[in-house]
């Protein structure tokens, strides 16, 4: 959503609103000050509104996403349902990169207890090409077509669970598989809405 490095023209009027960087502009802070970045990424993906959304999903699985939480996916102000799509690992990995984050946060991850199995956008095919990274025109966004990579579901109940280590092992999998694919280590996990539905995976450094 970003002015400068959003898909223009589906962007915010300020700048630089969607980056780590608008709390030094928005708020009169020197840059020195913010010591670290945390990212804070949902277990797949949301938009409101027209623009790009290469895993955007039209069929069931999309509205098991929109709905299959205790906070279903409408927007908070207007209540529009939210468009809704898998993990794309592309479009996090620019986030992280253009933020600078020195850690992330994963949340939902309780919503994906329904799934048998779970897709991550690893790359896009756009035209003939297969590109690993953003494309710069929001032309090219708009035509990619997500490449993904499956892992198992694990069909259990998370929203329990407070240590990482009692995940169920294809849980495990999937928040090592997100790591790896973002590039900067986790620091926490939620498994719900509430505040002690947390999973503290190390010190944001």
């Amino acid at each position: 959503l970003d002015l400068d490095l959003g898909t223009y023209e589906y962007v915010t009027s300020s700048v630089p609103s969607s980056l780590a960087a608008g709390a030094a502009v928005g708020m009169g802070i020197g840059p020195t000050h913010i010591d670290t970045v945390l990212g804070v990424y949902k277990t797949y993906c949301t938009r409101v509104g027209n623009g790009p959304f290469p895993t955007e999903l039209f069929d069931e699985t999309g509205s098991m996403l929109r709905e299959g939480g205790p906070r279903p996916e409408y927007g908070s102000t207007t209540g529009r349902p939210r468009r809704c799509g898998w993990f794309d690992a592309v479009a996090a990995r620019f986030t992280a990169q253009a933020n600078g984050i020195g850690g992330a946060a994963l949340t939902r991850l309780d919503v994906l207890d329904q799934f048998d199995t779970i897709k991550v956008c690893t790359a896009y095919r756009v035209g003939s090409e297969t590109v690993k990274t953003m494309p710069a025109s929001g032309f090219d966004l708009a035509r990619a077509e997500p490449i993904y990579e499956e892992l198992p579901g694990w069909r259990s109940d998370t929203a329990g669970i407070r240590r990482y280590e009692d995940l169920p092992e294809a849980a495990q999998a999937y928040v090592q598989f997100i790591q790896e694919k973002l590039g900067v280590p986790l620091c926490l996990i939620s498994v719900g809405p509430e505040r002690e539905q947390a999973i503290s995976m190390r010190p944001l450094e």
